[in-house]
């Protein structure tokens, strides 16, 4: 597979000015084209990725973050690429993991990879922790699959496959809906190793209302849950 052609890096960001310049230079070491998604950033987040190299898609409000994907992968589509990598504007990912997803989208044949940072959560803040924790052991019980890091958006997709599915969530429970819509369109999903990294503990996850939200868009999801494969994840 050669990546640098057949990959695109999509970055949802929303005031992230500080740190958008580093992580896209990280990036650049393994893919050339970097797609940001500006979700309504009122900083300098559209000026700061552009001077970094990357195309920007402006936003010119806060539409959530599964929205902001959703542009991100459309564009990738249109532009020919034919998987999409995934990462936070905030630094909180490693460039340096990056060839672990594809070595691992290669070994596994699998259309979606998903960081795996649950080994190593100590530098986690323990509220997210917990929360992640909690959220990916019901995922796991609802879909009979083990979801060792349901919460991480460090992730590569093949974005045919990705684009076919029903995927409506705006906001943070798009790392959810998109793994219950592959398990349940019988697609395989891997788990890799990632980094643990937080700049501080300032979190754009408000944990009540976020939380609720999670909530309502589970008891949503019932009847896809049933139609859940239960294979192992590797």
């Amino acid at each position: 597979m050669d990546w640098k052609r057949q990959c695109a890096a999509v970055v949802p960001c929303f005031n992230e000015a500080a740190h958008i310049g580093s992580v896209i230079a990280g990036v650049q070491k393994h893919l050339p084209k970097i797609i940001v998604v500006d979700d309504g950033s009122t900083d300098a987040t559209t000026e700061k990725a552009k001077t970094a190299g990357a195309e920007v898609l402006r936003r010119p409000t806060n539409c959530g973050k599964g929205a902001a994907l959703s542009a991100g992968w459309r564009r990738a589509r249109e532009l020919g690429f034919t998987w999409a990598l995934m990462l936070d504007g905030d630094g909180q990912h490693a460039p340096d993991d990056i060839p672990n997803f594809f070595d691992r989208a290669e070994k596994n044949w699998a259309p979606l990879i998903v960081g795996h940072r649950m080994d190593n959560s100590d530098a986690m803040p323990w509220l997210r922790r917990i929360a992640n924790r909690w959220m990916s052991e019901r995922l796991s019980r609802l879909t009979g699959v083990r979801l060792p890091d349901s919460q991480c958006g460090f992730r590569l997709a093949h974005l045919e496959t990705l684009l076919r599915l029903p995927l409506r969530a705006n906001r943070f429970e798009i790392e959810s809906e998109m793994l219950v819509a592959f398990l349940a369109a019988k697609q395989k999903v891997a788990f890799v190793p990632t980094q643990v990294i937080y700049k501080s503990n300032t979190s754009r996850i408000n944990p009540l209302t976020d939380t609720w939200r999670w909530l309502r868009w589970r008891l949503a999801q019932r009847n896809v849950f049933r139609a859940c494969s239960t294979m192992r994840v590797p």
